[in-house]
């Protein structure tokens, strides 16, 4: 079994509160125009008109070579965080994804970054979930490889 994990609420509530992302910024506030602002915390798109943040992320918890750093977007206000088995809503709009497994150290286990297209992506992470290499898998934009969420063994 697996599971996507969104952002922690932890983060999300601190950047939400004026922490600093990243780059040691404030996070960007803007307005959403409703197609491709997908909220790493709820994993909902944000709706057209609602304020959202925008913030370079880390996914991971100290800088090294492989810890890539981009932007993500954030409901600007609370939002509940995503914990349900179902697919959410902001992983069913793109036709395919970049997914690769990261093992306990937080570097990529080279073999296991594929773009996928999304009716595959589950599947293929619980694949290559079977490697013990992988602790475990996320989820890029395929075509702007900015982080979307963790899938997790369940």
């Amino acid at each position: 079994m697996t599971k996507i994990t969104a952002l922690s609420t932890e983060i999300t509530r601190r950047l939400q509160n004026g922490g600093l992302d990243a780059h040691g910024q404030p996070p960007e506030r803007a307005v959403s125009d409703g197609g491709g602002n997908p909220c790493r915390h709820c994993l909902r798109h944000i709706p057209k008109g609602a304020e959202m943040l925008i913030l370079a992320h880390r996914p991971f918890d100290t800088a090294q070579p492989y810890a890539e750093t981009g932007p993500i977007f954030l409901c600007a206000d609370p939002c509940t965080r995503h914990d349900s088995a179902a697919l959410p809503e902001m992983l069913t709009n793109a036709p395919d994804y970049l997914i690769k497994g990261y093992n306990g150290e937080d570097r990529i286990v080279y073999g296991t970054g594929i773009v996928i297209p999304q009716a595959q992506m589950m599947q293929q992470a619980k694949a290559i979930l079977t490697d013990k290499r992988v602790a475990y898998v996320h989820i890029r934009s395929a075509r702007n490889n900015c982080y979307q969420a963790r899938i997790d063994r369940d």
